[in-house]
This record gives C-alpha cells, structure tokens and sequence, in this order.
C-alpha cells in the first residue's frame, strides 16, 4: 500500500499537539495531508459545558432557543439550554440500538416555522435478526411533550443482520425542495456497488419521502433513489454557499475520505480505499486512472469522522466556509477550508474525548456532543 510516511508515524494521543508531516503530492492520489499543529494556549475558542445525556447523537435547535437531542437507546429530548430542563418526548418508535444502532440524526422541517414538522433517522427493527436505517417525519408538540403523526417515509433496502454502519445523515437541498439521505452499507461491503440496494449510497429523496424525479442513474436501471454509491459509512453530510454537497465517511482500517458528491458518481467502495481491511489485510489504493471519483481528502490513521457542518455563522468570522468535523477513536474537532472544489486540512484540535456531533447554532456558535453514557452538551465561543 502507498502510505504516506506520516501515516505511519503518527499515533493517537490525548495531548493536544497534532503530527505534522509531508503532505501526499495531489497529482499522485488524494491528500493526506500533514494535521495542523495546535497547543493549549493556541486554541481559538471558550469551552463551556452545558449539560450531560445518555449517548447522544444529533440535535436540532428551536426557534424559541431549546433543543432537540437523540440519545443511542432511542429517546429524543426537549432540552431547554436556559433552565437545564431535559424533557423525553412521547411518541418517538421502537429503536434497534445494539452495536452503532441508534436513534440517528435530527432536522427541523423547512417549514417547521407554520408546521412544527421535524425529521429524524433511527435504526429500525426488521423482520427477524434484522435491522434497517429508516427515515420518519412527525409533529412537534412541545406543550404536549410529544412527536405526533409519526410517520416512516423511507426504508433503507434491503434490510440486514448487522449491528453497523446505518449512517442516517439529512441534508435539504440549498432550494429546500429535495432532502438527500446517507444510508451505509451495513459493514458489508458489496451492496455499496449494488445498482438494487440504497445501501452504501447518497440518497436524493422529495419531502414526502419518494424518490426525486431526475435522479441520475435511474434510467440506467439503479434504484431511482439514488445520487451516488460506492461509499462505505457516510456520517455527515452538508451543502456549502455555493450549493455543492461534501461528505465524510468512516473508512476502514484508516483511509476515512472526505467526498464532493457529484451525482451518479462511483466513490469506490469496496473495490478502492486508502485504507486496509481490519485484519490488515491491503485494499487497493485510489488511483487517478482507477475509474473511480476520488476524494478531496483522506486521514491514515483513523479520525473515525462522526458528523460534520458546514459554518456560516457570525461568531467566527475567520472560519466562515469552513467544514467542521467530528472525531471518535481521533478524538479530535477537525477544521477544513473549502476553495470551490478543493478542500484543505486547516486546525486539528485533540479534545481528549470522543465526539459525536458538531452543529452551528443559531448565534454562530459551535456545539459539540460528547459520545458515551455520560455524554457531555459542550458550547464553543471565541475567547473574549
């Protein structure tokens, strides 16, 4: 395998210094580059715990300030940051959450000002063994304490017997018309290239849930809801200002890739990776000539990408287009810079703690949860 030497030298640490080292030539494969360098006294922004849940997954922030936060086991809370009350919403389905299962990702409905409309991803319980990433929108009542007309609007095909890689990420299209949907390939590899099975694959649904007219291998006799395939475990999704869509996913044993999602393109899986099998076992590296789209960027060892937002906020002006990502067995909050179609590793911050989700609030802020039974809220503001 071609690994670059910083990729074999660096190692996880708890400390707060990133390895640095020569960044992979762009013309040769995709670009792993060297982690920016961080200390102590070099962080950019104020830590302040805000709370602490049961393995949180995702939140969503309410136009009247409060919260809404998955938890792994399936229970959605209403969280309202100003007096700590955490309130379990009635209502929410029956969740499979062994292994990574989960109840997933969380969006407000584009509408939700006049609808109250939200919606959410979970691991759903299938016929015997089985188990699928499913998507479901229903009604907020806050007086109520409940989600009301809960509905699954699309299934992951076909379901499987595997306790990984749901993905579960949502994403609206820039013009709200579309909402596109990360299914994973549930660690096992072929359906990724399977014309038939949404998994492995972006996803481009309408709002009701039913394949979007137009997508672009539907004539070619793939699952009409598909956008692109060839990927492995897609744990965040976001659209910059011009409309383009990034995506980070989990590789295997290194090799996770940040991915420009073009539609119908084949991003490789599990033909191509920059990263080995876990028993070490080589797979093929990405090639310019490889008939695959490549990715942007690549991280050997593992960050074990969580999540990811794109920022636009006002409280950091300096990082407005930037993609922030999360990292697990990385334990790290990773700053990407975007210039049209190419990205850049800019900060590598180790937190010391695995982490699950990034969002942008409201005011620009960055929040962060922790992974784990004890996972903490975390808000990040400049320092004054």
């Amino acid at each position: 395998m071609n690994r670059s030497s910083l990729g074999l030298a660096c190692s996880f640490s708890f400390a707060l210094l990133a390895c640095s080292g020569a960044s992979t030539p762009v013309d040769a494969q995709p670009a792993n580059q060297s982690e920016p360098t961080a200390s102590t006294d070099a962080l950019p922004f104020t830590l302040t715990e805000i709370a602490t849940f049961d393995s949180p997954w995702s939140m969503a922030f309410l136009p009247d300030g409060k919260q809404l936060v998955t938890q792994k086991k399936g229970a959605m809370i209403l969280f309202d940051p100003a007096t700590k009350e955490q309130r379990v919403l009635s209502g929410t389905p029956a969740v499979y959450s062994a292994g990574q299962g989960a109840l997933m990702d969380v969006v407000l409905a584009p509408d939700f000002a006049t609808s109250s409309k939200i919606y959410f991803s979970f691991s759903d319980v299938g016929e015997g063994k089985t188990s699928g990433a499913a998507l479901a929108t229903a009604t907020l009542d806050q007086a109520a304490g409940a989600l009301k007309d809960m509905k699954i609007i699309f299934r992951a095909e076909p379901y499987l017997e595997s306790g990984a890689h749901w993905s579960g990420r949502i994403a609206f299209s820039p013009d709200k018309k579309y909402l596109f949907f990360t299914n994973g390939e549930r660690a096992k590899f072929d359906p990724s290239q399977d014309p038939k099975s949404t998994l492995g694959k972006v996803l481009r649904l309408n709002l009701d849930g039913t394949p979007a007219a137009g997508n672009p291998l539907a004539s070619k006799g793939f699952h009409p809801a598909i956008w692109s395939y060839g990927q492995r475990n897609l744990t965040g999704i976001s659209f910059d200002k011009d409309g383009r869509l990034w995506e980070v996913e989990m590789g295997p044993l290194g090799g996770d890739e940040l991915n420009l999602v073009k539609p119908g393109a084949n991003y490789g899986w599990p033909k191509r990776s920059n990263g080995d099998h876990y028993d070490k076992r080589p797979i093929p590296d990405h090639t310019p000539d490889d008939g695959f789209e490549q990715p942007k960027l690549f991280w050997n060892p593992s960050l074990a990408p969580a999540s990811m937002d794109y920022y636009d906020g006002a409280a950091f002006p300096a990082w407005q287009g930037s993609l922030f990502i999360t990292g697990l067995s990385g334990m790290a909050l990773v700053r990407i810079t975007l210039d049209g179609e190419t990205a850049t590793k800019a900060d590598h911050w180790k937190m010391g703690m695995r982490l699950r989700n990034v969002r942008v609030g409201p005011d620009g802020a960055l929040w962060l949860l922790q992974d784990g039974a004890k996972g903490k809220m975390l808000k990040l503001t400049p320092k004054s």
